[in-house]
């Protein structure tokens, strides 16, 4: 940790960057904030999401309760490492068919199995002993299996909008489906950021998104780093990583699953499902949100991992 280098993040003045070379070819983007040796919070964002996904002021709620927040960009996102497949097209659709009904995949450039490995190396290489989790979506996904897999490294988990992939779980709405995985109508800067925006809208809290702040988010997202490959690529390693439920089952730690009611992406079915396979878990559906952290639920989800990791 001492021999990081530690700039002040251009984006957020409580938080500071750095960059970690996991050792394994891959260097991940990193963003902390908090005073050292206070309790860590790991964030670990989902599916094409870069770090800013987890709200500054999400993050300044957690530090201002006592918790050091630690954020960063998985593989082939935002200012981490790109992953370059040199292997064949794979068909998406014949995979999402396979997945829905249980069936294994491969041929993907790597899974979430090797995304979950970045993120205890990250945990090595940060010399941290134990850190709290959270995990949102895709990011829910790998922490599911960093818990199961390398259970010495967390100490508790909380899962945000997250499933386990079990077979026959309700498949997302085919709008907010579409709006994830379809490309935008132009290449250029405005026709990336209107498709943006208008995945913010489909996939969002109903009611609850400022269409102005939503806009220079997705400028600054784009100014900073965009990479649909990589998306593309993260969608891949979902699909090939298949089921967590019987990991599930193998996870120890108190364990706090929350799911808006009204996600459409991944429909509340998916966080039951995950707080029945893991033992003893909670599941709390919180009235009005959907696949994203707006500002209007931040002091009450904050609050609400807060207690969880104190309890």
């Amino acid at each position: 940790m001492n021999s990081l280098r530690l700039n002040v993040s251009p984006y957020s003045s409580f938080m500071h960057e750095t960059k970690v070379d996991l050792g394994n070819g891959i260097e991940l983007h990193v963003e902390m904030g908090g005073e050292i040796g206070n309790p860590t919070i790991l964030l670990v964002m989902g599916l094409g999401a870069q770090l800013l996904y987890w709200p500054d002021f999400f993050c300044k709620s957690l530090i201002d309760q006592g918790f050091r927040v630690i954020r960063f960009d998985n593989r082939d996102i935002g200012l981490s490492s790109k992953v370059r497949h040199q292997g064949e097209r794979l068909n998406t659709l014949k995979l999402m068919g396979r997945f829905a009904l249980g069936l294994e995949n491969q041929g993907a450039p790597y899974n979430l199995y090797d995304m979950a490995d970045d993120v205890a190396l990250l945990i090595d290489k940060l010399e941290l002993e134990q850190v709290d989790v959270i995990g949102a979506s895709m990011g829910g996904m790998i922490a599911q299996i960093l818990a199961a897999r390398y259970p010495d490294k967390v100490r508790k988990l909380a899962l945000l909008f997250t499933s386990n992939n079990q077979p026959f779980l309700p498949p997302p709405f085919p709008k907010q489906l579409f709006s994830l995985v379809g490309k935008p109508a132009s290449n250029d800067e405005e026709g990336i950021i209107n498709h943006s925006l208008k995945l913010f809208k489909v996939i969002g809290s109903p009611g609850y998104l400022n269409e102005m702040e939503a806009v220079q988010t997705a400028r600054k997202l784009y100014q900073r780093s965009y990479h649909p490959a990589g998306v593309l690529q993260q969608f891949l390693a979902i699909l090939c990583t298949g089921s967590l439920r019987s990991l599930d089952k193998q996870i120890q730690h108190p364990t706090l699953v929350v799911h808006g009611s009204r996600d459409r992406l991944l429909p509340p079915a998916h966080g039951k499902a995950v707080a029945k396979a893991i033992p003893d878990a909670k599941f709390e559906l919180i009235e009005g949100m959907g696949h994203d952290i707006p500002p209007h639920f931040i002091p009450y989800l904050s609050e609400l991992f807060a207690h969880h990791f104190k309890l």
